[in-house]
């Protein structure tokens, strides 16, 4: 089937899962963990993660999963894929703990190494962004949907630069990675997938990403952002690849709105 004969049932399961964790979210009844890389996970990552599972699998049985609650596949299995889902059940959980409500599903399909279709759900406002490939960004709401596209800036110089951050991250940490950072403008928003959704949708122009996140936090993000008009690359400005290294961890990443910017020139470097 095609990326854009799946779109309503990925949509409609990433809608299931974002309920599931919305209820124990607002009950406020769940159980926590620490995983082995010393991040945490809760009982709505793993009740969000079997929602998806299960139906990606029954919605497409030659289609393996790969999910961040079940990533321990090696390289030498994962490498035969062609095509397969990339999930991560909730992210953000970090901010799900937190009580912000900045966290969102990750749904992404990914063809011979690079996403073609994305889908990522804001549980608490029930907003939904999607991507396919060729067919545009769009941005879905209980009352419409409209086709996002980002900022197209031509010249920098005559512009403030609005930057993604996250709530829990230091503003002066991103502002010493720019030229000019007086600048710039910070927009504040949690989770790595809604910062880039800032950008596909022209509310922010630019989220960099400096420390540890896995392939199934982007590929979603980068499909969108890139059917917006922007791009997500790593920090020597090439476009991120999927599933060719035995390790899941993405570089460091820029997710930006206006490629023709110079933005070597506007980045000081890791």
């Amino acid at each position: 089937m095609k990326p854009e004969e799946l779109i309503d049932e990925v949509i409609a399961i990433a809608t299931d899962a974002g309920i599931t964790i919305r209820d124990i979210y607002l009950k406020g009844n769940f159980e926590r963990e620490m995983k082995s890389d010393n991040t945490p996970v809760t009982s709505a990552d793993l009740a969000a993660n079997k929602i998806i599972c299960d139906r990606l699998t029954a919605l497409t049985p030659d289609i393996p999963v790969l999910s961040e609650e079940a990533a321990d596949i090696p390289l030498s299995v994962r490498e035969s894929w062609k095509r397969y889902w990339l999930v991560d059940p909730l992210d953000g959980t970090g901010e799900f703990i937190a009580g912000s409500g900045d966290f969102s599903v990750i749904i992404a399909l990914v063809e011979h190494n690079r996403p073609v279709m994305g889908v990522v759900y804001v549980p608490m406002t029930q907003v939904c962004y999607y991507a396919i490939a060729g067919l545009g960004a769009y941005k879905r709401t209980d009352k419409q949907e409209v086709r996002i596209s980002s900022r197209q800036i031509e010249h920098r110089e005559k512009v403030s630069l609005r930057l993604a951050v996250s709530r829990r991250q230091d503003p002066q940490s991103v502002l010493t990675l720019f030229n000019h950072p007086k600048h710039c403008e910070l927009v504040v928003m949690g989770g790595a997938a809604l910062k880039s959704c800032l950008v596909a949708e022209g509310r922010a122009d630019c989220y960099v990403r400096v420390g540890p996140t896995g392939e199934w936090d982007t590929g979603a993000a980068q499909i969108i952002v890139e059917e917006a008009g922007g791009q997500l690359m790593d920090t020597e400005l090439q476009p991120l690849t999927y599933n060719e290294r035995e390790t899941l961890e993405n570089p460091n990443f820029i997710v930006v709105g206006a490629p023709n910017l110079e933005w070597d020139k506007i980045l000081i470097g890791e």
